[in-house]
């Protein structure tokens, strides 16, 4: 007997939404389109009929003071979307960040590693959301990861500003291969170490390059052993 492929229900519009709705063409749900707010529970009824929720929303402002509306959508809304998933036996798939590791002294995290957060609501909601996902969540698989646009578009690159994260499509490929493969659990995201500017100048040779700014962090990588291996590198 052959095994009826899952549903799958992509939650957002933003960059990697969007790509993963343009590489896959699954179905997706998003405030200004279809009136799903991940702030309103009364909206969840949505998600009913779908067996895996990949979500992709969330507070990215990752610089704003405004803790409420980081604590509501980046823990609260997530909260509440695990009671959801669980009672309805969905599959939640969350988009995670590798600003849990910003000044971390451990250039090689694992996903076993304990993060360190940086001095911000973002990273500290995200690091929450990541938590009450493992403590709660009956299925569920988290991909820590950051992208970049392309075409890149800005005229300045930080040549100090070190992580794994690659473009949005590259990006986007590597989460549909763990969903596709029913992965579990937690996966850190990307390709190797690099900087912004090491990213982007070789397509863009005329990015200026720069420093980061006085409080930003300069160094968010981790360990991408675990993909690797199962992406058999």
């Amino acid at each position: 007997m052959h095994r009826s492929i899952p549903t799958v229900i992509v939650l957002g519009n933003g960059l990697l939404g969007s790509e993963i709705v343009k590489q896959t063409n699954w179905n997706s749900l998003s405030r200004k389109n279809d009136g799903f707010d991940i702030n309103d529970e009364s909206t969840f009824s949505k998600l009913l009929g779908y067996d895996i929720v990949v979500n992709c929303i969330a507070n990215t402002d990752t610089y704003s003071t405004d803790r409420d509306s980081h604590w509501n959508t980046n823990y609260k809304a997530v909260y509440n979307l695990i009671n959801f998933c669980n009672s309805n036996n969905i599959k939640l798939v969350h988009i995670g960040t590798d600003y849990l590791f910003a000044n971390n002294i451990n250039k090689n995290a694992t996903e076993e590693d304990v993060p360190v957060h940086s001095e911000n609501w973002y990273s500290y909601t995200k690091l929450l959301g990541d938590g009450i996902i493992q403590l709660l969540s009956n299925n569920y698989l988290i991909c820590r990861c950051t992208h970049k646009p392309y075409p890149f578009p800005y005229k300045k690159a930080f040549v100090d500003r070190i992580g794994n994260f690659d473009y949005t499509h590259k990006i986007t490929e590597l989460i549909i291969k763990l969903i596709n493969a029913n992965k579990s659990g937690i996966y850190h995201v990307g390709t190797k170490s690099k900087s912004i500017y090491d990213l982007v100048h070789i397509d863009f040779p005329n990015i200026i390059p720069v420093n980061v700014p006085a409080g930003y962090p300069k160094d968010t990588s981790f360990s991408i052993d675990k993909l690797n291996k199962f992406l058999n590198k």
